[in-house]
């Protein structure tokens, strides 16, 4: 049975397993199932198999954990499963060295190389506690992500269980099946791994936030005006001179604001009469980018994840890939 079709009154075992207590952890598994595969369809994919196997295994269930750790326990399993063999994950700097403007994208790899955007909604549990608010959309930014994918598999979950979900050493060694030791030296080395990664990922991002001040929201009032009108000189003074442009599902990405300035007016003509649409996206600023076709109308182009550091953008994630747009909700075209 398919569990988003589960009966809302069917008969459980157990007070605690029925189809809605299932449902109430769609989301945060989601977010846990994202950061471990960096997929938003693989997670989505990963949850819909854990919740099903769930509901299929309900009269098994005899109340030795609580239910949350039990569908964590499946989810790993499944997050497991799915990562055994597989080539990590990454962004275009993963992979390839800059260029300036004079680049070629090249040909496109396959969607499985990339850790890919996803919804905030489809992966941040409802908070009204800023703070926590503020770590769950810390660990869903592309840069987090991209960095767990250099864990292997199993610390990678222990990291998510303990240092984002806040299990306790005791619940991880019992869903993975091992020791307390075995857990905390798992930590230890996933910790020491992701420190040594983010500390050469030259990150100029400023210091996560539940709410983006003025200044963040006027810098981006700034950057939309400038892109949709293609006023360069202005997005000169927008970009963080360190800044990054990558082009997913391409290798290529450009570095410093004079060669992505330099690389946007080259291209200028395929993108005038853009339009931005505001999303809400790895707990980052975000816009669907939709360019005029040869029909007039406004077409899905691209998904954009902004960085923001030091009063200025320093990161642009522009994934050239229009089937994502109905992920988001958005249509194909819109008219203006």
């Amino acid at each position: 049975m398919n569990v988003r079709e589960l009966p809302q009154n069917s008969p459980a075992p157990s007070t605690e397993v029925n189809a809605e207590s299932l449902l109430t952890y769609r989301v945060e598994l989601a977010g846990y199932c994202y950061r471990m595969l960096g997929s938003a369809f693989d997670a989505e994919d990963a949850v819909q198999e854990t919740l099903e196997r769930a509901w299929r295994s309900r009269d098994r269930y005899r109340g030795g954990s609580s239910v949350r750790s039990w569908l964590y326990r499946i989810a790993t399993n499944i997050c497991l499963d799915q990562l055994r063999g597989r080539k990590r994950r990454a962004l275009p700097m993963d992979i390839a060295a800059p260029t300036n403007s004079d680049g070629v994208p090249g040909q496109a790899l396959p969607e499985d190389a990339w850790v890919g955007p996803v919804p905030n909604a489809w992966v941040l549990p409802e908070t009204t506690d800023p703070a926590e608010l503020a770590v769950r959309e810390e660990t869903i930014r592309l840069a987090f992500v991209t960095a767990l994918q250099h864990l292997s598999p199993r610390e990678r979950s222990v990291l998510i269980l303990r240092d984002v979900l806040a299990f306790r050493a005791s619940e991880v060694a019992d869903l993975l099946e091992t020791t307390v030791p075995s857990v905390n030296g798992s930590l230890r080395r996933a910790r020491a791994t992701l420190a040594t990664v983010q500390q050469s990922g030259d990150d100029h991002t400023d210091p996560g936030a539940s709410t983006r001040t003025e200044q963040q929201e006027r810098l981006l009032a700034r950057y939309v005006e400038a892109f949709q009108s293609q006023d360069f000189d202005r997005l000169m003074t927008i970009l963080h001179e360190e800044a990054r442009l990558s082009m997913p599902p391409y290798a290529l990405w450009i570095h410093s604001a004079a060669h992505i300035v330099d690389w946007l007016h080259r291209h200028a003509e395929a993108c005038s009469d853009s339009r931005l649409v505001v999303l809400a996206v790895n707990g980052s600023p975000a816009y669907a980018h939709y360019r005029r076709n040869e029909r007039g109308e406004q077409s899905a182009f691209a998904i954009q994840v902004l960085t923001l550091g030091g009063g200025r953008i320093t990161a642009i994630e522009n994934f050239l890939q229009p089937e994502l747009f109905w992920r988001f909700g958005l249509p194909r075209t819109i008219q203006t």
